[in-house]
């Protein structure tokens, strides 16, 4: 049976305050009874979106996006995401942002899980959505928010991934988990869209 690894926290302090993140250095105990420093940002969490379209021909298409992505200072493909407004369903945001960013609404989805993707340094969650049965609409980008919209099908976005062109971890994991559902190794339970 494995030992308990808990550190447990001593005393924090506050290191900054932004619009969006909020940072602390805590001091904690150890497992073996020590002391060490953790600085971490807190963060609210958010959502991401693999929507899936299908094509005139039938074919499956993936809408992704391109957006400039200043602390790597590089162009970044992704899929939609967003962060989660205080006291908001991660379901809704997820509706939210997938029409304010593509402009697309959906007729049905399916929540896939969740991933952590900086454990070391942010409290950040990602909850990813797969979205099917799509509508085109107009966009709503947030004021300052500037995005190219396109759509590909798995087997560009895979090679992507494999080429490193796609670097961004969430990207990955919906890459991951699109390839398993399609395999019928991960199903998802879908339901209908609220009125969408």
């Amino acid at each position: 049976m494995a030992g308990d690894l808990t550190e447990h926290p001593l005393h924090q302090r506050e290191v900054l305050r932004g619009n969006f993140l909020h940072a602390f250095r805590d001091e904690v105990r150890l497992p073996d009874g020590s002391t060490a420093q953790r600085e971490y940002i807190a963060h609210p969490g958010a959502v991401m979106v693999v929507p899936l379209l299908e094509a005139a021909d039938g074919t499956l298409q993936l809408v992704l996006e391109r957006q400039y992505r200043y602390p790597v200072q590089q162009t970044i493909i992704e899929f939609p995401a967003g962060k989660i407004d205080p006291g908001e369903d991660t379901w809704a945001c997820a509706r939210r942002e997938l029409q304010e960013e593509t402009g697309y609404t959906a007729r049905e989805w399916a929540r896939a899980g969740v991933l952590h993707p900086v454990v070391a340094y942010s409290t950040e969650f990602i909850e990813v959505w797969f979205a099917r049965g799509l509508t085109a609409g107009e966009r709503r980008l947030d004021e300052g928010e500037f995005l190219e919209v396109f759509t590909t099908d798995l087997d560009q976005l895979l090679a992507w991934c494999r080429d490193g062109q796609v670097t961004d971890a969430k990207t990955l994991i919906g890459a991951l988990w699109l390839q398993n559902m399609l395999s019928g190794a991960w199903p998802l339970a879908w339901r209908a869209s609220d009125g969408e």
